[in-house]
């Protein structure tokens, strides 16, 4: 592959405006590389040289490097200048709090951040060192910001990291507000030109004790007889989790000493997301071990958490609509149990997660929503907001303090319902196997198609158009389709990712009553399995 002078010259136009040393050296070697034909090396810097990272899923995420399509200080000086833009023009003048993870560059870019937006006049509160990313979602409230920017890649791989912005409600963004930024970012001048502040113009505020004084107050029960075993998978959150439990009342907490505290590199993982196979073996080989009663595992960034319990052949992962649904139950249930039911309350999930919860809300009174994928959406499901969730472990339990998804404080309250069950002679399958008698069996599952942006346009326009004989279709959003039968759901969205179309499948079975609790279930694999099957002919059509 040959250079061509127009990518020669936006990499050298790119690397003038770099202030920082590291990385301009970083792409001047690239560029050498390419110039003088080194094998791979056009291509590196075409790549790098492709465009700004789009502002995605609450910000930006891409791998450490050089260049506009990477994380680095000239592309969050970017970022930050227009952010800042987008709130003076807002009218915004009040503080904008920053927090980071301990990925590699989060530190610097954390420090580019508070720069920028000091420059631009903003008091900044810099939260101090690596912590996770529901303190930054509370301390945007807990402060009064007028918006946060938290670094993190959460659960990507080592390579990457990110940019999560919050607005005054706590909240990740949702557009119009994305799109309004990432235009601002676009007429934002060069980074070396982006003004900046004095390091004396940032404040450091910790409101860890704060955030621990609310979790510690989130369990329903009183039995806190509990052994657990937890993971933070070489991220953010050990610290803070162990704390949390702690104050919950939760003391008997044994962390995996290998994967304890923080590390780039995430050495002991493949890939350190918990819904990874092979993730959770270290929690799960300590629980087998000290003999626990629940295994937890938190992602990098603390946003997330997944569950395991014992089973009769070894350790069981519970999915996350599993979770979901119990932890839902749990608090709407512990509520009127204690005689101070929520007022009115709303729970909510989306459109690709169990439709278990409209049930549960129902047998409790409560009113349910169902939202797009995202938790920019699931907290803003309407008011009266006192639980959310979605199906890929993120889990709002206290609203009112995290407008997010909480790993820690998830952990919390599934230790508090773990707990009450265990002093009753009970576990979390038993409660799972009571809402199936109450509500039916739901069985969920998500399966992906690769397929190039032209090819899943079409598809989602064929099943829209002419859906399967038997099947109704709904269209939630412009890249959401619903198809809807008999005890039985199909939604198939593109990735926002990757390139592929990503499908989720449910099958409901209702259950006769207790005995014929094992028939339904064994009816509802069945069925799946057959769903599963027509599903991938049909996205293979």
């Amino acid at each position: 592959m040959t250079l061509r002078p127009d990518l020669r010259d936006a990499a050298t136009r790119w690397i003038a405006d770099d202030p920082d040393p590291q990385t301009r050296t970083e792409l001047q070697r690239v560029l050498a590389a390419a110039m003088v034909g080194t094998p791979g090396a056009v291509e590196d810097l075409s790549d790098r040289m492709s465009g700004m990272l789009r502002f995605g899923t609450a910000g930006l995420r891409g791998p450490v490097r050089a260049g506009p399509a990477g994380m680095n200080v000239a592309v969050v000086r970017r970022a930050t200048a227009g952010l800042a833009a987008w709130l003076a023009g807002r009218g915004e003048r009040g503080p904008v709090v920053v927090g980071r993870d301990a990925r590699h560059g989060s530190e610097a870019f954390a420090a580019a951040a508070a720069e920028v937006l000091a420059g631009a006049g903003f008091p900044v509160l810099a939260l101090p060192g690596p912590l996770p990313t529901p303190l930054l979602a509370f301390a945007v409230r807990e402060l009064g910001g007028v918006a946060g920017v938290q670094i993190t890649a959460s659960h990507n791989p080592p390579a990457d990291n990110g940019y999560k912005v919050y607005l005054a409600d706590g909240a990740q963004i949702a557009p119009p507000a994305d799109t309004e930024i990432e235009a601002a970012i676009a007429a934002s001048p060069p980074a070396v030109a982006v003004p900046t502040g004095a390091a004396g113009a940032v404040s450091t505020v910790d409101v860890s004790e704060a955030y621990l004084d609310r979790v510690g107050r989130l369990p329903r029960g009183t039995a806190r007889q509990l052994r657990v075993a937890l993971t933070p998978l070489h991220g953010v959150g050990g610290a803070t989790a162990v704390h949390a439990l702690h104050r919950a009342g939760f003391t008997d907490v044994h962390v995996v000493a290998a994967q304890a505290v923080p590390d780039p590199d995430f050495p002991t993982v493949a890939f350190p997301n918990p819904e990874e196979p092979g993730a959770l073996d270290a929690v799960l080989a300590l629980a087998a071990e000290v003999d626990a009663d629940l295994a937890i595992a938190l992602d990098p960034d603390a946003d997330r958490c997944a569950l395991a319990v014992p089973a009769a052949d070894g350790w069981r992962m519970l999915t996350g609509d599993e979770t979901g649904v119990l932890l839902g139950d749990h608090l709407l249930r512990s509520g009127a149990a204690r005689g101070v039911p929520y007022r009115d309350p709303l729970v909510a999930t989306t459109v690709v997660s169990s439709s278990m919860l409209r049930s549960v809300a129902a047998a409790h009174g409560a009113r349910y929503a169902e939202t797009l994928t995202g938790f920019k959406w699931i907290v803003r499901g309407g008011p009266g907001l006192v639980y959310g969730y979605e199906e890929a472990l993120g889990y709002c339990v206290d609203p009112g303090a995290v407008r997010d998804k909480d790993g820690i404080a998830a952990a919390v309250l599934a230790c508090d319902l773990a707990a009450g069950l265990k002093a009753a002679g009970l576990s979390l399958p038993d409660r799972l196997d009571e809402l199936a008698v109450a509500h039916g069996v739901h069985r969920t599952e998500g399966l992906s198609v690769r397929l190039d942006p032209a090819g899943r346009h079409a598809m989602l326009e064929r099943l829209r158009t002419a859906p399967p004989a038997g099947w109704t279709a709904e269209r939630p959003a412009p890249d959401v389709l619903v198809l809807r039968r008999p005890g039985e759901r199909l939604v198939v969205r593109p990735s926002g990712t990757e390139p592929k179309l990503k499908a989720y499948l449910e099958v409901v079975e209702p259950v006769a009553g207790g005995p014929g609790l094992d028939a339904a279930t064994s009816a509802a694999q069945a069925r799946l399995d057959a769903l599963r099957a027509e599903v991938l002919q049909l996205l293979d059509a």
